[in-house]
């Protein structure tokens, strides 16, 4: 029996247990074709043969550049670390320069892109790196193919060296180098353990209420981001069978085709569906519409475990059957579970769907923590909204004295990658990693964020104030599609919001506003929007306190995006770039234009 001490265990586990004829699949030309466990198994030992045919050896760093996720990168993932060598994921949408950086900081040698949109950015900075060769998973004239590797390896003559090499590899090895994206300055390599990862996947798979063998999942997340790849070896260890969703635009088809019963998801995702869903409902009439807001009003008070009483749970069956089974559809009928991570879920959002019969656990952790440090479990009373649930068992949190979270176990990475100054300004003496997040510790051992140590300002007046707090609220409101709360040293809190600009065209026309050519710069410049996000403000403006309220706020004439730099790749708002680029709207607020 397989014990899973490495990374590359659990594929072999999954044979021994519970092998699957769908393992992966991913869409090609329109159709979806998967592999089986055995054939994973194959692939990614013809991929390790292939390899060491190149010369690699232990320790050289891989990079892999795609995309979308797919088959391949999985295959790819488990024929590296195989031979002891280590995956270096790099999120395919950063700037060329980063591209660059990366590369070099990693020293990595070969590179595996998806297609030729990123072929090209590598190719334009390949010649300042040390790369000796790059390999499509897509068929680009002019690029080797990754199939090369793969039909190399099919000779099995050096497959007792690959056998050699996966005996040398120890739990306490390094299997990966994840540079996290960042909110300021150049990316930081993250190196993660075997032993990390998998202690990651064991301490989180009691709290995921999985039945070996029969579950499938959508996968849509970056698989470059430690959250959905550790997701994905602990769907391997339940022998789930994952399909790979074609690109974010494609969700909703692709949901409704696998029809998959569990799903990751980052809160900006889930409010774009929540807001589509009431865009939907806003749109019915009559008695469907009085329908469809008696069922959202009820479960706006969702409580887990039947604590708003017999007479609601009445109430709430029958939204279930006659508007909330509709909702279930829309995510492919079978849905059961979705796991939330990355940043804050919205209460409201919790309730919602939870009322709705498809649950959220919300988590958290980081990158530095292979990512898991606590998350919410539906069963045995271990869901409570408004927190990111129970501490794994295998991990132990403290808070500081100055409420900074710091947890302590084998998910604690080894460090940053050539950076051992920065190392030592997370990791302390006695092992603990200092998380930056700002949270407490309920009676009951409950884990609730309240803010990033780093991100809370202090106005002019010596209030401190925690800005995530009141942007996740405000961020309820459907004119608002992004906020950054302002303030540090300044008189009062003043916010930069971007305007939801698809959901302002809608109800302009609702209401016969003119919005002139309708242009982003138009929306954001008229008056009538600006006085209908005052009341929004004003509204949520009511639940902090005197010295926490947004006074005022400026709209901007454009949308936030990764490409722009406003957002980091996992939708973090990079405060500095967004206050650098609207500086004239920051003094505005001030009035110091």
């Amino acid at each position: 029996m397989t014990e899973i001490k490495r990374l590359f265990d659990i594929p072999y586990y999954q044979l021994e247990n519970h092998p699957l004829t769908e393992a992966f699949a991913t869409k090609y030309n329109g159709e979806w074709k998967a592999i089986s466990t055995q054939e994973y198994i194959d692939q990614a030992n013809a991929i390790s043969r292939g390899l060491l045919k190149l010369g690699i050896k232990p320790n050289d760093k891989i990079a892999i550049i795609s995309s979308t996720n797919r088959t391949e990168w999985n295959v790819m993932d488990i024929g590296i670390l195989q031979i002891g060598a280590q995956n270096v994921p790099i999120y395919p949408t950063i700037s060329e320069e980063d591209y660059e950086y990366i590369l070099n900081h990693s020293e990595a040698t070969y590179c595996f892109v998806s297609d030729e949109e990123v072929l090209q950015k590598v190719n334009n900075i390949k010649v300042r790196t040390k790369l000796k060769e790059v390999y499509s998973f897509d068929e680009i004239s002019n690029c080797k193919s990754w199939m090369e590797l793969l039909n190399s390896g099919e000779d099995k003559s050096n497959q007792d060296e690959v056998e050699k090499l996966k005996d040398a590899v120890k739990a306490d090895d390094l299997a990966t180098i994840i540079y996290t994206s960042g909110t300021t300055g150049r990316p930081k390599g993250v190196m993660l353990t075997h032993e990390n990862i998998v202690s990651n996947v064991m301490g989180s798979a009691p709290r995921v209420p999985f039945e070996t063998g029969t579950y499938v999942a959508l996968s849509f997340l970056p698989v470059c981001h430690i959250f959905e790849r550790m997701i994905l070896y602990l769907y391997q260890y339940y022998s789930v069978s994952i399909y790979f969703a074609e690109a974010l635009d494609k969700i909703s088809d692709n949901l409704k085709e696998v029809k998959p019963h569990v799903i990751s998801a980052v809160p900006r995702l889930l409010e774009k569906v929540y807001d589509k869903i009431i865009a939907k409902g806003t749109a019915l009439t009559g008695i469907k519409q009085k329908l469809f807001y008696w069922a959202v009003e009820l479960g706006l008070k969702y409580e887990p475990y039947g604590q708003n009483g017999w007479w609601y749970e009445t109430r709430l069956n029958l939204a279930r059957k006659i508007i909330f089974s509709k909702w279930k559809e829309g995510l492919g009928g079978n849905i059961e579970l979705i796991v939330s991570g990355s940043a804050a879920l919205q209460p409201r959002l919790a309730r919602i769907f939870a009322a709705a019969g498809i649950p959220v656990m919300e988590g958290y952790g980081l990158t530095e923590t292979s990512p898991v440090i606590a998350v919410n479990d539906e069963r045995n009373n271990g869901f409570r909204i408004g927190t990111v649930g129970k501490v794994l068992d295998n991990v132990e949190v403290k808070i500081a004295d100055d409420g900074e979270i710091l947890a302590k176990g084998p998910n604690i990475m080894r460090g940053y990658y050539k950076d051992e100054e920065k190392t030592r300004e997370v990791l302390d003496a006695d092992k603990f990693f200092h998380t930056g997040d700002i949270g407490e510790l309920d009676k009951d051992g409950f884990l609730k964020i309240t803010d990033r140590k780093k991100e809370m300002f202090k106005t002019s007046g010596g209030k401190y104030v925690a800005p995530q707090l009141i942007e996740n609220v405000m961020k309820q409101s459907r004119f608002i599609e992004q906020i950054m709360v302002v303030g540090d040293g300044e008189k009062m809190p003043s916010a930069l919001i971007q305007p939801n600009f698809e959901f302002i065209q809608d109800w302009a026309q609702r209401k016969n506003i003119d919005l002139g050519d309708g242009s982003e710069k138009s929306i954001a410049n008229n008056t009538m929007v600006k006085e209908r996000i005052q009341e929004e403000i004003d509204f949520y403006n009511q639940k902090f306190g005197k010295w926490e309220r947004v006074k005022t706020f400026e709209l901007t004439p454009e949308a936030w995006t990764v490409d722009g730099e406003q957002l980091t790749p996992t939708m973090k708002l990079k405060r500095r770039n967004i206050k650098e680029k609207y500086k004239q709207l920051y003094e505005n607020l001030y009035g110091r234009s």
